[in-house]
């Protein structure tokens, strides 16, 4: 069985945390585009990583296969 490929933006865009959860980093992270219009509070929202919903999880499993294990 040949090795499975991983998608190396994914891989760059997600980690594991040590409970097997999968982290990510929010869309606009940072901010760096139009920030005028933007509140303070939601740009400094932007900064903090989320989690990757339950739903995605698999398809992103698919994308970066050894991250897990």
């Amino acid at each position: 069985m040949p090795k499975i490929k991983t998608k190396r933006g994914a891989a760059k865009r997600v980690k594991a945390t040590a409970t097997g959860k999968l982290v990510r980093c929010n869309a606009f992270d940072g901010c760096h585009h139009i920030r005028e219009k933007k509140s303070s509070k939601r740009k400094r929202t932007f900064r903090k990583s989320a989690a990757v919903s339950s739903t995605d999880t698999k398809r992103v499993m698919r994308m970066v296969p050894y991250l897990a294990s």
